[in-house]
């Protein structure tokens, strides 16, 4: 879900501003909250997950950093072990919270945030939004 903000306390999403698909124009922080479902047999694992930001055509966004011209991704790691009192064979919950600082994205664009686990993705693991239009010069 795209947000305003999110945290990840006790387990559980705590979100603000949550479930826009447009933003802007201008650069505001925003968040992605992800509730992951990992398997019983895969609960002990660790895993790693990649956000890729894309645009409308499937290209990485390129963005200026200090280092250079960057592509925006996020990367972590979870390992979520197997969570007492619950049925053997029960997926287990996995929450992440990914806050971002303001983004310089084009006006009147759309855009995915991609999500890979493991090296693996599906179509419903995206999240696709749309920059409104600059406002017009006063």
């Amino acid at each position: 879900m795209l947000c305003d903000a999110a945290q990840v306390a006790d387990g559980k999403l705590f979100i603000m501003g949550g479930g826009w698909s447009m933003t802007g124009p201008d650069p505001v922080p925003s968040a992605i909250a992800m509730k992951l479902d990992v398997g019983w047999h895969e609960a002990d694992d660790l895993h790693h997950w990649e956000l890729f930001l894309e645009d409308a055509d499937g290209q990485p966004v390129i963005v200026a950093t200090p280092e250079g011209e960057q592509p925006v991704e996020v990367r972590g790691e979870f390992r979520t072990g197997r969570p007492t009192n619950v049925p053997e064979g029960s997926p287990v919950d996995v929450a992440l919270a990914v806050n971002l600082g303001p983004l310089p994205l084009p006006t009147d664009s759309r855009f995915s945030w991609r999500l890979v686990v493991d090296g693996q993705t599906e179509p419903d693991w995206e999240l696709s939004f749309t920059t409104r239009p600059a406002a017009p010069p006063q």
